[in-house]
């Protein structure tokens, strides 16, 4: 097969350049050469992507919460939209002295920030992007994104015991008990999906979502939303870096690139979980023409991607953080109960609307999904109801103890 110019073009608009090039290649070179150079390609397009992009997300992140904060923003470097601005952050990082503290692990402490990046870059792995473009389509896709996000828990563990400071060894453990908390109602949140897609691969999820499922079991989409937050250490639960308690936390004896690579973990997975709940609750690249012309697709994929990580940055910069003890109560006593009996509702309706057509099934779904949800919200209303009468009779209580001096003394 000789080359093409327009087949060259086709391929790249149905995004099977590595079919068309395999199949010039195949007279001349072995498969296992064709299809390893083809795997080295995919990964080095999905990585250079991904660490390249975090200089355009800390520029976009700056801006939106500029805006909802009504300020400027960047507005210097690289003329008026201050487009440069992460250019030159990034220049100063891989500037500055590397130092490590006196008496520190170094093998932990300089594994730690490799391994929170590499295991950022690896979920990706088996995200569809559009019709047949996967790196992987493992049948238990969302069983390995959550067990390769799990690695992240051991990173900052070495973290803040490679950095011998007891403030980056107690920022490790909240973040541990974070991290760990809040895996709980995502795992769960995401076996809510599995369960109506028949499947753990996420490529079948999406081809199953005629209708998506974002309508179909918002409380899960939701509930899988808050989760997320908390595992990225985002606001309102950024308590991973609260520097007012624990000095910045787990990294903060780490100094430039090795400081920075925390954060580009961080902007990556955050890119990541909007990736992922595009994927499941937003039906993926699914969309009008996607099957028949796939760059349509993985249009769709990006406009989802970003619309979620907007949301990510509105929280950002509307909601203030909350406290350790109310992070750990909204999880164990109200999001991981929730769950629970959502896996039980949605296993039960979908049970009996096994014969139904699709549209019938998601309405029966959503309106359990609403039933549920608003006995969850008049439950939080109560609960919160007795708190107010709780505090004002202990300040009723306290206000008579100290007036009861003041009373006998003027007697």
């Amino acid at each position: 097969m000789t080359f093409d110019i327009v087949e060259f073009l086709e391929s790249i608009v149905n995004l099977a350049i590595f079919d068309y090039l395999s199949e010039i290649w195949a007279d001349d070179l072995p498969s296992w050469l064709i299809n390893g150079v083809s795997d080295l390609a995919g990964v080095l397009i999905i990585c250079t992507f991904n660490l390249l992009i975090v200089l355009f997300l800390i520029w976009f992140e700056r801006k939106i919460i500029a805006r909802i904060q009504d300020r400027i923003g960047p507005n210097r470097v690289g003329g008026r939209y201050g487009l440069l601005q992460s250019v030159a952050d990034a220049m100063k990082l891989m500037t500055k002295e590397d130092l490590t503290p006196a008496g520190a692990d170094k093998i932990a402490f300089n594994l730690a920030p490799l391994i929170v990046v590499i295991a950022a870059l690896m979920m990706w792995a088996v995200i569809p992007f559009a019709p047949g473009v996967i790196g992987t389509n493992l049948n238990v896709g969302v069983f390995y994104i959550l067990a390769i996000s799990s690695v992240s828990v051991v990173a900052l563990i070495l973290a803040g015991w490679g950095s011998n400071n007891k403030y980056a060894l107690l920022g490790a453990f909240r973040s541990v008990a974070q991290l760990v908390s809040y895996e709980v109602p995502m795992i769960m949140a995401l076996l809510i999906p599995i369960i109506l897609a028949g499947s753990m691969s996420t490529q079948r999820i999406v081809i199953e979502q005629s209708v998506w499922y974002v309508f179909v079991v918002p409380l899960s989409a939701l509930i899988f939303f808050i989760s997320a937050l908390a595992e990225l250490g985002r606001t309102p639960f950024d308590l991973l870096e609260a520097e007012s308690e624990i000095v910045a936390g787990y990294h903060i004896e780490y100094s430039g690139m090795k400081f920075a690579m925390f954060f580009l973990a961080e902007f990556i997975a955050t890119l990541f979980m909007s990736a992922l709940f595009a994927t499941i609750y937003l039906g993926g690249w699914r969309g009008p023409g996607a099957v028949e012309y796939p760059i349509l697709g993985l249009i769709y994929f990006s406009l989802k991607v970003f619309f979620v990580y907007f949301m990510f940055v509105w929280i950002r910069g509307t909601l203030p953080r909350v406290r350790i003890d109310q992070l750990l109560n909204l999880n164990w006593k109200f999001l991981v109960p929730l769950v629970l009996a959502l896996i039980l509702v949605v296993a039960l309706v979908d049970k009996l609307m096994v014969n139904a057509d699709d549209w019938t099934r998601a309405a029966a779904l959503l309106l359990s999904n609403i039933v549920l949800g608003l006995v969850a919200l008049d439950f939080v209303r109560r609960h919160a109801r007795r708190q107010r009468l709780d505090a004002d009779e202990v300040e009723l209580v306290e206000e008579s103890v100290e007036a009861q001096p003041v009373s006998s003394a003027a007697h």
